[in-house]
């Protein structure tokens, strides 16, 4: 997969099958040759089907068939048999999916969350089998010549958009290391080089302290004015929403070589989150500063230091390239995850 086909919002449509028609149909034995009706239902027709599948991470798949189409249930037979149903049309989706119909009265209608492997939704109902003429026969109608048609499956235009599923989100300036730290810190390997905008696409690994396992989510670099349509950030914000904890990463050699405010570029990206959606400022946040390997003196950080602890925030430093202070990020990060669940249970007891 090119990393320039990612693909998280796509448009479809989806015909769920017809039902079968019911069968007009007599018995016609050797010694009955006026029997009665023996005409069979139709067969119900096929559902459209979305599942989620964790062996997907992107909606290129569905890029291909853009049109998904059920199976037909088939029609009634003698011997009032009733005709095959129509066969189901699954569309596999990566978990973290979210089905729109966009064609719903009022407004476009969220159908479903699919935020678990396995999970599914009928998107598109198959219509109901026809009734055949063997249905219709009462005390005072005993031959009747007619059937019903089947009924036609639903139609709906979708929205899918993705909203990627990672324990940790990594997010800061273009060129502030998050590549660089996720290739470090996990199996993932990311595009990485010295222009700002590597990332064109999330990127995900998983990290290990001792039995804890946790995803990590590389989102592409933010910039001001992201939440608003600039630079790649409008992209790819959305994948942030889901993440429990923030890895906010500054670049340190920027203060050094370029006399860069850090503060200034903390407050410029946590600004960008909070119009993008509220709620992320709330969200359980680590503050890293990165590339210290770029820092010969780290008097040179002090003042950016003091502004932190002033306002009660705890710097982690690191360098994605030496691999200083890897360790104690991850147990910071482990330690902030089992904060997080604690405070989830506990709001969950409280709720129940």
């Amino acid at each position: 997969m090119s990393r320039e086909a990612f693909i998280d919002e796509l448009a479809i449509a989806i015909y769920a099958g017809d039902g079968g028609d019911g069968l007009v149909s007599f018995r016609r034995e050797k010694f009955a040759p006026f029997g009665g009706p023996n005409g069979g239902d139709g067969g119900r027709g096929g559902n459209v089907i979305v599942i989620a599948d964790r062996n997907l991470a992107t909606l290129n798949e569905q890029k291909i068939v853009r049109v998904n189409r059920a199976e037909s249930g088939i029609p009634g037979g003698g011997s009032n048999k009733t005709g095959r149903r129509g066969v189901d049309s699954i569309i596999p989706v990566p978990v973290g999916t979210l089905v729109y119909d966009t064609g719903a009265e009022g407004g476009e209608l969220l159908l479903a969350d699919l935020d678990h492997d396995g999970e599914s939704t009928i998107v598109g109902k198959g219509g109901r089998g026809g009734r055949g003429n063997s249905r219709f026969t009462t005390s005072t109608r005993q031959a009747p010549d007619f059937a019903e048609r089947g009924q036609p499956g639903q139609i709906r235009e979708l929205r899918l958009s993705l909203k990627m599923l990672a324990d940790v989100g990594l997010v800061g300036f273009p060129n502030a290391g998050k590549s660089t730290l996720l290739s470090r810190i996990s199996g993932a390997r990311p595009r990485i080089a010295a222009y700002p905008f590597t990332t064109l696409i999330p990127a995900l690994g998983v990290a290990e302290v001792g039995e804890r396992r946790f995803v990590v989510a590389d989102i592409p670099g933010l910039i001001e004015g992201a939440s608003g349509g600039a630079g790649l950030g409008a992209q790819f914000l959305r994948h942030i929403e889901r993440t429990r904890v923030l890895v906010h990463l500054i670049d340190a050699g920027a203060a050094v070589l370029e006399g860069r405010d850090l503060v200034g570029a903390y407050d410029s990206i946590r600004n960008e989150l909070g119009s993008f959606e509220t709620e992320l400022l709330d969200r359980r946040e680590i503050v890293v500063l990165n590339k210290l390997d770029l820092v010969a003196d780290r008097d040179a950080l002090a003042s950016t230091e003091r502004e932190f602890a002033r306002r009660g925030i705890e710097l982690q430093y690191v360098s994605g390239v030496t691999g200083e202070g890897l360790d104690a990020l991850l147990r910071a990060v482990s330690t902030a995850l089992d904060e997080v669940d604690a405070a989830e249970q506990e709001e969950s007891q409280c709720g129940s």
